[in-house]
């Protein structure tokens, strides 16, 4: 039976990357892979786009009403494969979870865990509650104990409130992967 894989990690951690090799391996063997991103996630526009540089054209950009389930069914890919999961509801995790369960299609979801308020987005909060698996992908602070946290920057300096989600195209707005030490030093916490 196909699975849902959860494979998250903090910012710069590598998901991107690996998820491309993932598609690049499904598609350079013949096998239809689709590959899908929320809408919400601009970066990039209609692409998956790596920092160390490499990209790839989406199939589908995933509006908050998509309904995955139906897409998948229509098209029968060979496996799925999700980018910015932590984007999509929790009622479309709920459809990624029954399209392995039954039309046995694998799905490998890449997300983020947690926001810069080290608070759960809806659809990764789903994902680990239903994921088959969960994975994390790994990256280092600058201090160099494991990153863990996401830390908002604005024109450089660390912000611990705001709005959930945004993407970090947008000139004034970063992110950081700090160790949670750092974060609560940054937060005066420590």
């Amino acid at each position: 039976m196909a699975k849902l894989i959860f494979r998250y990690g903090v910012m710069s951690s590598g998901k991107s990357t690996a998820l491309l090799q993932v598609v690049h391996n499904y598609v350079e063997k013949g096998f239809k892979c689709l590959l899908l991103k929320p809408s919400l996630d601009t970066k990039g526009g209609h692409k998956v786009v790596s920092r160390i540089g490499i990209e790839r054209p989406v199939d589908h950009s995933i509006l908050k009403d998509t309904d995955i389930y139906a897409l998948i069914e229509k098209e029968k890919p060979y496996a799925v494969v999700v980018d910015e999961v932590q984007f999509l509801q929790p009622n479309q995790i709920e459809q990624l979870y029954k399209i392995t369960k039954i039309l046995n299609i694998p799905v490998l979801a890449y997300g983020l865990r947690s926001d810069f308020q080290m608070k759960g987005f809806p659809g990764s909060t789903r994902l680990l509650e239903i994921a088959d698996e969960v994975e994390e992908l790994r990256t280092i602070c600058d201090c160099g104990k494991k990153a863990t946290q996401n830390m908002r920057l604005l024109n450089g300096v660390p912000v611990f409130e705001g709005e959930q989600n945004i993407i970090d195209d947008k000139t004034d707005i970063s992110y950081k992967s700090v160790c949670g030490e750092c974060y609560l030093k940054f937060k005066g916490e420590l």
